[in-house]
C-alpha cells in the first residue's frame, strides 16, 4: 500500500510516517517510480509505535523494542537484551508513579468539584459574607 493509505488505515500522518522511516522505526520497499509501498504488516507496526509514544518511549528506545516484538506476520524477533529489558522495566516504573500521581490529582479535583457544589446548592446568597 502507499503512504496515503498507510497514513488513512493507522490514523497516523504521512508526515509522521516518513519521521518513522527515517528513524528506523518503519522501513518501506521503493517502487521503480520512487514511491513507498508497505505491506500489511505495516497497520499494525505503526499501532504499534503510537502506543509506545504514548508510554513516553522516544523514537531510540521504540527502535531498540521493535525489534523484540513480533508482527501480525509473524517475522522472527531478537532476543531482548538484559540491559533494554532493565531499561523498560525503568519505564514502566515511570508511567506507574505517572498514574499515582495522575489519581491524586483527580482526587482532589474531586474534591473541588464537590464543595463547588455544595456551595453553588445553597446559591450565591451563602457565598455572600454578612455583616
Amino acid at each position: 500500500m502507499r503512504i496515503g493509505e498507510l497514513a488513512r488505515r493507522s490514523g497516523v500522518s504521512e508526515r509522521s510516517l516518513r519521521y518513522y522511516e527515517a528513524q528506523g522505526l518503519l522501513r518501506a520497499e521503493r517502487t521503480p517510480g520512487g514511491h513507498r509501498n508497505y505491506g500489511e504488516w505495516a497497520v499494525d507496526r505503526v499501532v504499534r509505535i503510537q502506543t509506545l509514544y504514548a508510554a513516553g518511549l522516544n523514537s531510540k528506545k521504540i527502535a531498540q523494542l521493535l525489534p523484540c516484538m513480533r508482527d501480525t506476520d509473524g517475522r522472527p524477533n531478537e532476543v531482548a537484551t538484559p540491559q533494554l529489558v532493565d531499561e523498560l522495566a525503568a519505564e514502566r516504573d515511570r508511567i506507574d508513579r505517572m498514574i499515582v500521581e495522575l489519581v491524586r490529582s483527580r482526587d482532589v479535583l474531586d474534591e473541588v468539584i464537590d464543595t463547588a457544589s455544595q456551595n453553588a446548592a445553597t446559591g450565591p446568597a451563602a457565598l455572600t459574607p454578612r455583616r
